[in-house]
């Protein structure tokens, strides 16, 4: 069961004293197999605050990478789960004040204050405020903010506006009872509900990646702009923005972390998305996930100069590779029963393989272990579909190109 904080253990550890207390547990390895020798010294100097602070810097820990000055935050293993990384969270503030210029904006379910630290950096906004129904998730949003510029946080019912803000930004939880869930009506504040709240006010709710977009629209009646975001190659979230008519219907916003930089490729429903027809050339390519679900993928391969494999499957081909994508060189078209893969592979002297799969039935895991590969050279096999027949392709390992 998850450590739930309260609010004498925040009062405790933005104290004096629960700094320096944060400081000597931070110094311990405070690992599963050390737990057992590092919480009775805790507990002997700190008590009755000695699990917050272990918490608080295993989970500062995993909060590297994704949210910035992770080593001073205040939050919680569930609360760093819901999170969202300080590059998404950056590149919507900087989306909304361009869209918004002189706005107040109220993040309804503010958490730990992640997205307001990000908002709060946008000069061109008007305002920042920040709700939640958490009092002790409020008091750590208040610490995480320090002296950020002027925003403003209460307790307030996401369901209930406590503001006359002109954009609104919100992410319900996405675990119910039973664990992570994607039913609408599941979501807390359950979506459906959040968007009948803000109607007529311009709504921004951050989605889980697997949303099925395309019901809004066709069961709801809902038009909204949908936007895919990854980053560094995960797919982070589907959101949707609502009073958003001057924006296209779909939008996949690829974040890449390069050299400390985060750079940002875009691609929309408006975007031309002629290509050739379909056919196998030099390369393979495996667009990213976010064009992926946004449905983008004939679009992303218009700009790059290349063709899908199949019409109706999301892998591309071509004679380069994208900058900064991934890409696998053909060296043998196969066939996808084990017999017929063995045989193949075995001439190859295939010792290893990274299995890709599209569009077939088959447990990428599951084949390895069946093929009992006893060769010495590493390889990567995409298996997918070409009209009705499957297909595989035996490719060098995958390279990825450098950025320009």
């Amino acid at each position: 069961m998850a450590f739930a904080f309260t609010l004498d253990d925040v009062a405790f550890l933005t104290s004096r004293y629960g700094e320096k207390a944060l400081a000597t547990a931070s110094e311990m390895p405070l690992t599963d197999a050390s737990l057992l020798k590092d919480l009775p010294e805790l507990r002997s100097r700190y008590s009755p605050h000695e699990a917050a602070l272990v918490e608080t810097v295993r989970t500062r820990r995993r909060a590297v990478g994704k949210l910035d000055d992770a080593d001073r935050l205040l939050l919680s293993d569930t609360a760093l789960q819901q999170a969202t990384p300080t590059a998404v969270a950056a590149h919507r503030a900087a989306d909304i004040a361009g869209r918004h210029p002189g706005a107040v904006v109220h993040d309804v379910t503010c958490s730990i204050g992640a997205e307001l630290s990000a908002l709060s950096a946008r000069t061109e906004l008007g305002g920042v405020l920040g709700s939640d129904l958490d009092e002790v998730r409020l008091a750590m949003a208040a610490h995480n903010l320090g002296d950020r510029r002027g925003v403003q946080l209460m307790r307030a019912d996401a369901l209930a506006p406590a503001s006359n803000a002109d954009v609104v930004i919100a992410d319900p939880a996405r675990r119910s009872a039973r664990g992570r869930t994607f039913r609408l009506d599941e979501l807390d504040p359950p979506l459906l509900e959040l968007l009948a709240v803000y109607a007529g006010r311009p709504l921004v709710v951050k989605c889980s990646p697997g949303l099925d977009y395309r019901m809004l629209r066709d069961r709801f009646g809902i038009e909204c702009h949908v936007q895919v975001t990854s980053l560094d190659g995960g797919v982070r979230e589907a959101c949707l923005w609502t009073e958003a008519d001057d924006l296209p219907d779909r939008r996949a916003t690829v974040l890449r972390t390069v050299d400390g930089v985060v750079r940002v490729e875009e691609f929309t429903s408006d975007d031309p998305d002629d290509i050739d027809s379909p056919g196998v050339d030099e390369w393979i390519v495996d667009p990213d996930g976010a064009v992926v679900r946004a449905g983008l993928v004939q679009h992303y391969a218009h700009r790059h100069g290349l063709r899908q494999l199949d019409p109706q499957i999301a892998y591309l081909t071509g004679s380069t590779v994208p900058a900064g994508e991934r890409g696998f060189r053909v060296i043998d078209e196969v066939g996808v029963t084990e017999k017929a893969l063995r045989g193949a592979l075995s001439s190859h002297d295939c010792g290893s393989l990274e299995i890709l799969v599209r569009g077939l039935d088959i447990d990428p895991d599951r084949l390895r272990r069946k093929l009992k590969l006893k060769g010495s050279k590493p390889f990567a096999l995409i298996l997918t579909r070409v009209g009705r027949n499957g297909v595989g392709f035996l490719c060098e390992p995958g390279v990825r190109t450098p950025h320009r």
